[in-house]
């Protein structure tokens, strides 16, 4: 063998050495039979988190399966994925139950209106553009998008960074009802 092929080989052998000591100890407690498909083969799937605490759920009625429908629609118009969706529609079970607020005098919470009880005084919008299903949750959406990580963090992290509610774990409950209400209308 010439000295070029054996420092090759020798290389090569002593990076699988190496490579083993340093992933043996991973790849020995590993479960299960090692995958030998190349890499570019092997998909990759990700599953939501599993909802967290207690959770409820309340049965929907037209106008609040339609306010679903245009959560969904906004949330695939500003180019974001399921997960987005499922943010919003958990944060508007909480706030709303899906149902699109006026004022509500006295039972009002200061001045919050539609979906996600969004106050014009602290800049929402008008009344009339906090009442649009489309652009209520275009402003949730936008305030979303300015959370680091909101992606991986838990749901109701996420929606009260974004809602700052004086119950920040009331959204926990809801993760379940809108996992399923995302699935079934993603796609319609």
């Amino acid at each position: 063998m010439n000295t070029i092929m054996r420092k090759s080989v020798l290389s090569v052998a002593g990076l699988a050495f190496a490579g083993g000591i340093f992933a043996g100890p991973v790849a020995a407690h590993a479960a299960g039979p090692v995958d030998t498909k190349p890499a570019a083969a092997t998909a990759v799937i990700t599953q939501a988190p599993k909802p967290q605490g207690e959770q409820s759920h309340i049965t929907l009625n037209d106008e609040q399966t339609a306010n679903v429908k245009a959560i969904i629609a906004a949330t695939k118009k500003a180019g974001l994925p399921e997960r987005a969706a499922v943010i919003s529609i958990a944060t508007s079970l909480q706030e709303s139950k899906l149902e699109n607020l006026g004022h509500l005098g006295d039972a009002n919470d200061h001045d919050s209106l539609g979906l996600f009880q969004q106050r014009p005084s602290s800049g929402w919008g008008t009344p009339e553009q906090i009442t649009d299903p489309e652009y209520s949750t275009t402003a949730f959406l936008k305030g979303l998008k300015q959370v680091d990580g909101w992606q991986d963090m838990p749901l109701t992290d996420a929606a009260q960074t974004v809602q700052v509610s004086a119950y920040p774990d009331a959204y926990a409950q809801w993760e379940q009802q809108a996992t399923d209400l995302v699935a079934q209308h993603w796609n319609s």
